[in-house]
């Protein structure tokens, strides 16, 4: 949306937006070039726009008042919202790969390595390679499974169900594991019904890399660039139509680039007083 159409929209819902200043003009300038952004950014220093969203971060205080909590709206074409992700805390967010990696699994192109796992094809894919602190990446486990095979899924009683299980790693936060909806297929050799998979489906989990205001934590965020590994394992338990193979476990593994803040300030001359 170009600033001009911005500005009309708002005003047909009676919103003004505040005159930008000189002062926030240049700053977003200087953002903009230093980042070689090429989109239009939209200043809104009164937090306007921002309370018309209702996404203002309350608690913040300090420089950071009038902020807004972090986060993305996927809006339709007809204008209409139909997603929001979006973080409590200002210093943690989402990054855009993540967004779409969860709103269209089809363009993750983040491909990591293809695992040699018994009865079934599995991927291992991301959201993102690189992320600052305060990222969220996505972790995704791709399984294919030949025709008329099944994994049994979480909640089934009497047989191993799917399960990824990641090790806790320093300096990562890891959010629950996401299955997707099974399907409830009916075993006529024994009467049951039972929850499995089929087919090509995901498993994802979301890794942060936390921000801290601690002396360790500003020590990371001022370091030069490293890696970061979470490993783990995949428990399934296949069958097909005539056999059910014993369960089984294969280990997966994921690696991600952190890289420093970008701690750089704008010239004094147009800063903030």
């Amino acid at each position: 949306m170009q600033l001009q159409d911005a500005q009309q929209r708002f005003e047909e819902q009676g919103i003004k937006l505040a005159a930008i200043s000189y002062d926030t003009s240049a700053i977003l300038k200087d953002f903009t070039e230093r980042h070689r952004i090429q989109y239009p950014l939209l200043a809104d220093p009164d937090s306007q726009i921002i309370r018309s969203f209702n996404v203002l971060n309350a608690e913040a205080t300090g420089k950071e008042k009038g902020m807004a909590h972090p986060g993305f709206f996927y809006i339709d074409s007809n204008g209409i919202i139909r997603e929001k992700y979006f973080e409590v805390n200002y210093v943690d967010r989402f990054t855009p790969n993540n967004v779409v990696a969860k709103l269209f699994p089809e363009l993750t192109e983040e491909v990591t390595a293809n695992i040699d796992a018994p009865h079934l094809r599995l991927t291992l894919e991301q959201s993102d390679r690189k992320v600052a602190p305060g990222s969220r990446v996505t972790l995704i486990a791709q399984i294919e499974l030949p025709p008329d095979v099944h994994v049994y899924a979480p909640g089934v009683q009497g047989y191993k169900a799917v399960e990824l299980t990641l090790e806790r790693a320093k300096g990562i936060e890891l959010a629950s594991v996401s299955y997707p909806k099974p399907k409830i297929l009916y075993l006529e050799a024994i009467k049951e019904h039972v929850p499995v998979f089929e087919g090509k489906f995901r498993i994802t989990q979301d890794a942060t890399v936390p921000f801290s205001h601690t002396r360790d934590g500003l020590r990371a965020v001022l370091s030069s660039e490293k890696t970061l590994s979470i490993a783990g394992e995949l428990k399934y338990q296949a069958c097909d139509n005539r056999v059910c193979y014993p369960p089984t476990s294969v280990p997966v593994m994921w690696s991600f680039q952190v890289t420093p803040l970008d701690l750089k300030r704008s010239p004094e001359a147009i800063r903030h007083k």
